[in-house]
C-alpha cells in the first residue's frame, strides 16, 4: 500500500491572463499556495516518505528562484515585445526578467501553473521509489487548480 505526504508552499507573483475577457487581463498579483503531493511504496530508513524539510528546501527553493515576487508572464505577452531594450525591461520588473510559462501552457493559469510545478517537482524529486501525485494551487483561498500525475 502507498504512503503519500503533502507539503504547503506558499509564494506571492503577479500574472495576467491574455485573452481573458474580464478582469483577470489586467496584471494583478496573488498569495499562491501550493500542496505538493508526493508518494512511495515503501519508507525511507527513517519511516518517512520524503523529508518534509527537503520538499521545501528543494521544490520551495525553485519556487523562490522562479515565481515568488515575480511577474508570471505568457510568451507573448506585450510587455515582453520585441523591441523593448533591457533598461526598460528592468525599470518594468525590477531586479529580474519575469518567468516566461513554457509554449505547451502558456497562459499563467492555475491550472497551467500547477501543471509546471508538478513537472519541476517530479524532475527534481523524482526517482529512487518517489514520486510526485500532485500539485494544487491555490489562487485564492476559494480557487484551485490541480494537476495530477498521468
Amino acid at each position: 500500500m502507498p504512503h503519500r505526504l503533502k507539503r504547503r508552499i506558499e509564494f506571492d507573483a503577479g500574472h495576467r491572463v491574455l485573452g481573458h475577457g474580464g478582469k483577470c487581463r489586467h496584471l494583478h498579483g496573488h498569495r499562491y499556495v501550493c500542496w505538493i503531493e508526493c508518494e512511495c511504496e515503501v519508507l525511507n530508513d527513517l519511516g518517512m516518505v520524503v523529508d518534509f524539510a527537503d520538499v521545501k528546501r528543494i521544490v520551495g527553493g525553485w519556487v523562490d528562484d522562479n515565481l515568488d515576487h515575480n511577474m508570471i508572464l505568457h510568451p507573448e505577452d506585450p510587455l515582453l515585445a520585441e523591441g523593448i531594450n533591457p533598461e526598460s525591461l528592468q525599470s518594468i520588473f525590477g531586479y529580474r526578467l519575469p518567468f516566461i510559462m513554457p509554449a505547451s501552457r502558456p497562459n499563467p493559469t492555475a491550472e497551467n501553473i500547477a501543471a509546471v510545478v508538478f513537472d519541476k517537482a517530479s524532475q527534481l524529486l523524482g526517482g529512487a521509489g518517489l514520486w510526485v501525485v500532485s500539485v494544487e494551487v491555490f489562487e485564492t483561498p476559494n480557487c484551485s487548480a490541480t494537476h495530477f500525475k498521468q
